[in-house]
């Protein structure tokens, strides 16, 4: 499905070079299994996987923020080798200053996607604020772009590919399928 953009989105992911995103909602589809024991489990999407990864082979670092602590979440990020993940336990903003002071990027140069009223306040800081398919109202009405599909049902490969089509380096991208 081909998604056709705006020229000022387009500008404004151009200029990108942190993304950065809630997990449970954007990254899952929000639902969290727990065991008896208090052992969580979470289904987190491979296709957004690879679009991170494809994110970072091209220069755009990557960062999860979320408000709860999750060993799924620390395992998942591991096994991506996300340049950042924050637990969020004095609020968003201050999670995304954090990272954006470690990245060395401004707050123009930050795509941010979330889908809760917790994610509010980094995306009317950011350059790029994203709402996936599945967010509050709230959010998508803060949204520059809206997705087309859900949180944890691709919508991160979404934004990944939109970025790097944005910036002109999707050419790269295929060609290193190509093998």
């Amino acid at each position: 499905m081909a998604i056709e953009i705006t020229s000022e989105l387009r500008a404004r992911l151009g200029r990108i070079s942190l993304f950065l995103c809630d997990v449970d909602g954007v990254l899952t589809d929000a639902t969290v299994f727990v065991q008896g024991g208090g052992a969580e489990f979470k289904a987190f999407n491979i296709q957004d996987g690879l679009g991170l990864v494809n994110l970072r082979r091209h220069g755009v670092k990557v960062g999860w923020i979320s408000s709860r602590y999750s060993a799924s979440t620390d395992a998942r990020a591991k096994e991506l080798q996300i340049d950042f993940l924050e637990y969020a336990t004095s609020g968003k903003v201050a999670a995304v200053e954090t990272i954006r002071e470690k990245a060395r990027v401004t707050w123009t140069e930050v795509c941010y996607a979330g889908d809760d009223l917790v994610d509010l306040a980094p995306l009317r800081r950011v350059g790029a604020a994203i709402a996936v398919a599945n967010a509050v109202d709230e959010v998508k009405a803060a949204a520059h772009y809206v997705t087309l599909v859900r949180g944890g049902a691709g919508a991160v490969r979404e934004i990944s590919d939109l970025i790097l089509k944005s910036q002109g380096k999707w050419d790269q991208v295929l060609a290193g399928y190509s093998y």
